[in-house]
């Protein structure tokens, strides 16, 4: 049994160089992706990443926020299920919250550029997985 969810989980999400996103597609099935590690968390409730506005994410988000991020450990074989909702940010503010110097290889026109955009998750609950077990939690 975990005994402090926010700090088992946010020390594994700091650790590891790949998340995988899920979304809904306009058919209802499930669809994941891999990502570069978060740029910036809250805690585990609140989750910021990078991606492209033109994206076939974006467009899934913007018609159903239903999302969830799995972070898995295959050194200590161990994972955890994020379960939330999934909002797409193209303000000035947020976009420059986020923004690291070599951001340019992917969107060439800098911090404004229009294909440049932050996606906010916020978590409700999740699952985690270790030790043969599993154990559902919520995020406060």
């Amino acid at each position: 049994m975990m005994r402090d969810a926010e700090k088992t989980v946010g020390n594994m999400i700091d650790k590891l160089k790949t998340a995988f996103i899920g979304s809904v597609d306009g058919e209802g099935f499930p669809t994941i992706k891999a990502m570069l590690q978060p740029r910036k968390r809250e805690g585990i409730k609140t989750i910021y990443l990078t991606t492209n506005t033109s994206s076939m994410r974006v467009a899934q988000y913007r018609e159903n926020n239903h999302a969830c991020i799995y972070f898995c450990d295959t050194r200590f074989f161990r994972g955890v299920m994020l379960r939330g909702a999934m909002e797409v940010l193209t303000d000035n503010a947020s976009k420059e919250m986020i923004w690291q110097e070599g951001d340019t290889m992917y969107y060439p026109e800098g911090v404004t550029d229009p294909d440049y955009c932050v996606l906010k998750f916020t978590a409700v609950s999740g699952r985690f997985y270790s030790n043969f077990k599993s154990e559902d939690f919520v995020v406060e």
